[in-house]
């Protein structure tokens, strides 16, 4: 299991698209320095870490599955 070194996070947050929420530039943080390309992998690291658990928590994912409808959002939208 990988433990999230917040250190890090926040020198890639300083580089990073600049993007407002914290738990988008998480979710590009765990793409871009760990190689996480599989969301399960990526929820139970979340699920593992105390503030990334809050970050779930505060949008309401509690599942992979939850997270995966998460992360495609944007291809859903019918249009």
């Amino acid at each position: 299991m990988i433990d999230i070194n917040w250190d890090e996070f926040k020198f890639f947050k300083q580089y990073s698209n600049k993007k407002d929420d914290n738990f988008e530039v998480l979710l590009d943080f765990l793409k871009s320095y760990y190689n996480m390309t599989n969301i399960k992998e990526m929820y139970e690291t979340m699920a593992n870490d105390d503030i990334a658990q809050l970050m779930l928590n505060k949008r309401e994912l509690s599942s992979v599955e939850a997270l995966e409808k998460y992360l495609f959002r944007d291809f859903n939208v019918a249009k």
